[in-house]
């Protein structure tokens, strides 16, 4: 019979060689101290619609997986500083650094894969190595990661509802395996905050609620994220991001001083994180997935990406790009169309004549109700130009 407590040592140093920045075991008991929570999450709206819809399959393993014993749970620190240079050439947009290089999925999905392999290969005997089960998951899966990795001693979820580890701050992917191999579980680890609060003070839409957690739909990562019209008090606000946000986690001091760079197929390339924007409106299937299908951040497709970049333009004062923009208004697809008004309409709000004419045309042959509202929003904005 093989010792667990080696075998947990054997896993660690294993981990390690696999790449695997951190490592922690949990018991796999209920996190039932969440479902207050989570429930009233969910009944206020506050959910972003992308978690796991059973809330006590998040919260219960043993529906999920045959008597769970453990959770192994691992971190890997991906970069948040750029070291190359940032042409100025032309206007450019940006992806959070959780979508810089390959998509972390498929590299979490690799680690856990080789991992549970090296496990399977310490079994003492063929019968104990078909007794062990084992089930890897990422963040599609049913767990509150966080939750998990506080438990295993990871770190401590912070304010912004984000793991904070001693060594890498917040910018860490997480992924966990569920066994049936009952491990030593490891200590969870307290909180860190403490009274700072720069998180919350520095959320420019206030979706974070002060207790870690937050009102997804306020959140500008899940606002790029959308495929319809982004509403209008979130616009301005994206400035000249394509996906996701990084703002909570920039001004977090545990954040500071931290520039991990330890897997090269996590390191940005600067014309898919900082990508020309313009080019990105006339993009094909074939070119969007050639230019940004590793990406994580090319999860929902490229119309949300196009949408967000006719919205950067407007914020970053693109006028060399109208006549681009301008072509969106024959996009067969309404929210191109809309946002096309929008952005026009910021574009040229302090000599607004030839506007003007352009709107009125595509008001007669427009039946979308939401690009017709974008048109007369236009008009409202010629007339008091400071509206916002």
């Amino acid at each position: 019979m093989l010792d667990l407590l080696s075998l947990k040592e054997k896993i660690i140093q294993k981990s390690k060689e696999l790449g695997i920045d951190k490592i922690g075991f949990a018991t796999a008991e209920p996190f039932d101290h969440l479902k207050e929570s989570l429930m009233e999450q969910k009944e206020k709206g506050f959910t972003s619609g992308f978690e796991h819809q059973n809330i006590d399959e998040r919260l219960y393993p043993e529906l999920t997986f045959e008597q769970p014993k453990s959770i192994i749970s691992i971190a890997l620190a991906y970069p948040n500083k750029f070291h190359g240079e940032v042409p100025r050439d032309v206007k450019r947009g940006q992806f959070a650094r959780a979508s810089w290089g390959e998509d972390y999925h498929s590299i979490l999905q690799d680690r856990l894969k080789k991992l549970v392999a090296y496990i399977e290969s310490e079994a003492s005997s063929e019968e104990e190595k078909n007794k062990w089960r084992f089930s890897p998951q990422v963040d599609t899966g049913e767990y509150v990661d966080v939750a998990v990795a506080q438990r295993a001693g990871l770190g401590f979820i912070g304010l912004n509802g984000l793991l904070i580890t001693k060594e890498f701050g917040s910018f860490v992917y997480l992924g966990e395996i569920t066994t049936n191999i009952q491990f030593e579980p490891d200590e969870p680890v307290p909180n860190g905050c403490g009274d700072c609060t720069r998180c919350i003070t520095a959320c420019p839409t206030k979706a974070l609620l002060g207790d870690g957690r937050m009102n997804a739909k306020l959140c500008l990562s899940y606002q790029t994220q959308t495929k319809g019209m982004m509403p209008r008090e979130f616009r301005k606000k994206t400035r000249n991001v394509l996906y996701g946000c990084d703002i909570c986690q920039l001004v977090c001091p545990y954040n500071q001083g931290i520039d991990s760079h330890f897997h090269p197929e996590m390191e940005p390339i600067v014309d898919e994180v900082f990508p020309k924007l313009e080019p990105i409106l006339t993009l094909s299937n074939r070119e969007f997935k050639a230019q940004f299908g590793r990406l994580a951040g090319s999860w929902r497709g490229k119309k949300p990406l196009q949408r967000n970049a006719l919205i950067a333009l407007a914020n970053l004062g693109g006028r060399e790009s109208l006549p681009a923009i301008i072509n969106c208004l024959d996009d067969p697809r309404p929210v191109i169309r809309g946002t096309a008004v929008w952005a026009i309409t910021e574009l040229t709000k302090r000599d607004p004549k030839e506007t003007i004419g352009l709107f009125e045309q595509l008001q007669v042959k427009e039946t979308d109700p939401e690009v017709l509202l974008e048109i007369t929003e236009a008009f409202e904005t010629f007339k008091n130009p400071r509206r916002k």
